[in-house]
């Protein structure tokens, strides 16, 4: 005769309880383990064993053992964490949950975006109690970030395209990234900086002194990170010609070289489509419109800036080519890849999401 096991106490919801379990469930910023916990009594209140709602929701038996027993004897109070020694806590999960939607879902009265001292004289807390709330929750209102969608109607094709070429590199071939760093300024400040010391940053001058440009061409090799460069004092179709001309002299003959560029005029010019023909192993891949970001030389243009050219000082823009040879010069010495994970399908789900979020499309 088989065991059934220990009889189970009855679980069953209020709709008080039910509608506050949902919410909690679903909640995207929500704690992930109150979510969890919510789930597991949801599925219960279903009449479940506790082995199923575990397969169901990809838990162990004995978690959900646990919060099925803490819910009926301690109810929605029953699934915060178990206290733990000093003062007990003074703000209740409604009271955190009311910070965080609001933080979410709406504005302050003439602003844009929250501040701690706007939260703390909305919901009567303290703004250091705000602050560790946001921090929890990983929340930054005072911080925002840029985006531009694209509207290249061959998106999709363009992404499928670039990701392939990073995740299945085709055999016999050199795959790398192109693009130029264009009017790089040879800056010298108009007064020597004063060095860093204990408890003092470096100090430079605001204002410096323009010596000329110059303009960095690069390609990428996505598998090994080495990057074959050009300095140009422009960047015109009749220079990204000579650069091609380089990486044609630099790639083995036996290779084919496939090109992923963005979709600057050069790129296209009639001069260079007669010497992509007269060079059949070349092969370009365009990224779409406003994504620059599926380019990884762009990456490697941001290690340029941080590490020499955002505290640089030239006083001619020879000086600045030269320090800018010696950098990829060392850069090549001790190349870096970068491992691209995501895939096509992975990139655009997420834009999916944000489209949803922001304006209800992408269905």
């Amino acid at each position: 005769m088989s065991r059934s096991g220990r009889p189970k106490a009855e679980l069953v919801l209020s709709e008080h309880e039910r509608e506050q379990l949902t919410r909690w469930s679903r909640r995207a910023k929500s704690s992930q383990a109150l979510a969890l916990r919510s789930r597991i009594v949801l599925a219960c209140a279903e009449g479940l064993d506790n082995k199923t709602v575990a397969a169901r929701l990809g838990c162990a038996a004995a978690t959900v053992g646990k919060w099925r027993t803490r819910f009926v004897e301690h109810r929605l109070d029953g699934l915060s964490d178990d206290p733990r020694p000093g003062r007990p806590a003074s703000i209740s999960v409604e009271q955190v949950e009311d910070v965080v939607v609001a933080t979410l879902e709406s504005t302050p009265k003439n602003a844009t975006h929250w501040s701690r001292a706007k939260m703390a004289e909305r919901t009567g807390l303290s703004r250091s109690t705000i602050g560790r709330i946001w921090k929890a929750f990983e929340l930054k209102p005072h911080r925002e970030d840029g985006f531009k969608l694209s509207n290249d109607p061959l998106f999709v094709e363009k992404v499928y395209d670039v990701i392939g070429l990073y995740l299945q590199p085709p055999e016999s071939a050199v795959v790398l990234c192109v693009d130029e760093k264009s009017q790089v300024q040879a800056l010298a400040r108009s007064q020597p900086a004063f060095p860093m010391m204990p408890g003092m940053p470096e100090r430079r001058t605001h204002d410096y002194v323009r010596h000329g440009t110059t303009s960095l061409f690069a390609a990428f090799n996505t598998a090994d990170g080495t990057v074959i460069s050009s300095l140009h004092r422009k960047h015109r179709a009749v220079e990204f010609k000579k650069f091609l001309t380089k990486i044609d002299t630099e790639v083995p003959d036996h290779l084919d070289v496939h090109l992923i560029c963005d979709n600057y005029g050069t790129h296209k010019h009639p001069t260079v489509n007669r010497w992509l023909a007269a060079h059949p192993r070349f092969h370009m891949h365009f990224t779409p419109t406003y994504s620059s970001w599926l380019n990884q030389v762009e990456r490697f243009f941001a290690y340029v800036t941080a590490d020499l050219l955002q505290r640089s000082d030239h006083r001619s823009v020879q000086a600045l080519e030269a320090d800018i040879r010696n950098w990829v010069k060392a850069w090549n010495e001790d190349p870096k890849p970068f491992i691209w994970t995501k895939t096509a399908e992975q990139i655009l789900d997420s834009l999916k999401r944000l489209l949803q979020r922001t304006t209800g499309a992408g269905h």
